[in-house]
């Protein structure tokens, strides 16, 4: 007998045994196979034309036009493998950010995915940090991020989308032993519950076990945050993040707006509340001088600061004081800038997670020091963060920065001579979840296919460098583009509607939108379902050109 994933609308996947002797009978024949083949080039096809760019740089058009959704699609939401991690599992926060992506072409899937990750909640508010189907066995740790991926996975769907009936999806609930006070982590069969809530309600429980705060005002790290690396830094239940109270502060504005238009305004009211005391903590305990730190260990000691002599600087505590919109102005553009000149080494073409890289310093953060210094998430470019660097350069407007960046990530770029490739070592069509940053290594590629770079680098090309931004049936382009470009032109699939749309840079005459040749008076247009091609121009001013 063999096995079919069956992913329906069914919260919990099913397996549905078809006898081999089916399979053999239905795929026999050369027939058959030359039909199944049309199958899958006509769904790939069709996939894969949802955007379609051209700009001036081939080698970005080559990523953005199929192989980064490829990548996603493939290796990250089917697969879950690729040959240096051949797991198989759902891992909550690891696919959730996948989907994040996948919102323009497989909106559907994304909806099965949240509502099947929705179901592996602890009644409690935690999750299962990784499980395996069909059976479902997981992990529960103490991990501080996993829950609120799914806030901000909803929210990036119902923006997209505009289906706020997900939120009201019957999804139960998992139960499980709690956690032992000496215990990180176990590995067991979580059991299911006759108890169910609304999705909305299980983002309102994981918002609300997020609530843990420590000394400074800061959320608890746990057994690390978004960087499982950081182990040990609260292993005594101290420890405080400053990223994740970015994090924290970005899902709590984002889903009251959720609450008040459900009329949920007391809730509402009390999580901008909390993100109002979250920023006043982090621009208290997290500025350092010239960036923001990254942690505090238990004993209230700080890490990603000047005083550390490793790890003085991490890029997702800049990155995300922009991002989430929880840093200030001044404090943004200084924290940037310390990134710029700290962690980015254009020679080898790389943007460093951290520097300087830990070896055997006191306090122990954890099994990042287990990767030689320069590798990995120990100082090297780890691929997922440099993104976020470059999107949020582009957040800020510094586009010349942002491209510069853009093309150094660029896997492409690290394979266009045969002196990259004896160097990079890996396949420059998909993205490395890593680059090494320690001689004699320095450039080469680390583990591909299969990481969760891939749909972060598609949102960065399309939405922060591009300006593609969908909510529900409105489209507007708010690019961030070298200010010597002319412009670029996209191609947006829209229901059963497509949209041709150009961009034009000119330091004279008219900025503003056109559909159909005729002039908008706001800054969106209302996309239709009609079955039509609709051509948009959109005119930039650009007084440098």
């Amino acid at each position: 007998m063999l096995g079919a994933l069956d992913q329906g609308t069914q919260h919990q996947p099913a397996v549905k045994l078809i006898p081999v002797s089916e399979f053999l009978t239905k795929f026999e024949g050369v027939s058959c196979a030359y039909e199944e083949l049309a199958k899958v080039k006509s769904y790939w096809s069709a996939t894969l034309d949802t955007m379609q760019v051209k700009t001036h740089e081939p080698a970005f058009d080559l990523l953005a036009n199929g192989w980064l959704l490829y990548q996603t699609l493939s290796a990250r939401m089917w697969a879950r493998s690729g040959f240096y991690q051949s797991g198989g599992a759902f891992g909550f926060r690891d696919q959730l950010q996948d989907s994040m992506a996948l919102v323009h072409s497989q909106p559907q899937l994304v909806r099965q995915h949240i509502v099947l990750a929705a179901s592996r909640q602890f009644i409690e508010g935690d999750v299962q940090h990784w499980w395996h189907p069909p059976g479902n066995r997981g992990v529960r740790t103490r991990c501080s991020d996993d829950f609120l991926w799914l806030v901000a996975a909803v929210v990036r769907y119902l923006t997209v989308t505009g289906d706020q009936q997900i939120l009201n999806e019957m999804i139960p609930f998992i139960d499980g032993r709690a956690l032992n006070p000496e215990e990180d982590s176990y590995y067991d069969l979580a059991s299911p519950t006759s108890q169910s809530a609304t999705l909305y309600q299980h983002c309102v429980l994981a918002l609300e076990h997020s609530n843990r705060l420590g000394q400074h005002g800061l959320c608890l790290i746990g057994s690390g945050d978004w960087n499982d690396g950081f182990d040990q830094i609260g292993v005594q239940g101290k420890g405080e993040s400053v990223w994740l109270s970015f994090f924290a502060y970005q899902c709590l504005q984002d889903f009251s707006v959720v609450a008040q238009q459900r009329r949920e305004l007391q809730l509402a009211a009390t999580w901008q509340d909390r993100a109002s005391a979250l920023q006043t903590a982090i621009a208290s305990a997290g500025w350092d001088g010239a960036w923001y730190r990254r942690a505090y260990f238990d004993d209230g000691s700080a890490l990603g600061s000047a005083q550390n002599h490793a790890c003085q600087i991490d890029s997702i505590a800049q990155s995300w004081a922009v991002l989430s919109g929880a840093g200030s102005t001044e404090r943004n553009a200084m924290a940037m800038q310390s990134m710029l000149d700290r962690l980015v080494q254009k020679e080898a073409g790389l943007v460093q997670l951290l520097a300087p890289p830990f070896d055997q310093e006191e306090p122990n953060p954890g099994y990042i020091r287990g990767y030689v210094p320069g590798v990995r998430e120990n100082g090297g470019q780890y691929t997922h963060a440099a993104i976020w660097a470059v999107m949020a350069l582009a957040k800020l407007g510094r586009s010349a920065q942002a491209w510069e960046l853009m093309h150094m990530i660029n896997p492409i770029q690290h394979g266009n001579s045969a002196a990259a490739i004896a160097r990079y070592k890996v396949e420059p069509y998909v993205v490395a979840a890593d680059v090494y940053a320690v001689t004699p290594h320095t450039g080469r590629g680390g583990w591909t296919w299969y990481t969760g770079s891939a749909g972060w680098m598609l949102r960065l090309m399309w939405e922060s460098l591009l300006g593609l931004d969908i909510r529900a049936n409105q489209l507007r382009i708010r690019p961030c583009i070298p200010a010597t470009w002319d412009g670029f032109s996209m191609s947006y699939q829209y229901q059963s509607s497509r949209y041709e749309i150009t961009v034009q840079q000119t330091a004279t005459g008219e900025a503003g939108m056109r559909l159909d040749g005729l002039a908008q008076h706001q800054d969106f247009i209302t996309m239709q379902d009609d079955g039509k091609t609709h051509v948009v121009l959109i005119l930039l001013k650009n007084d440098s050109i």
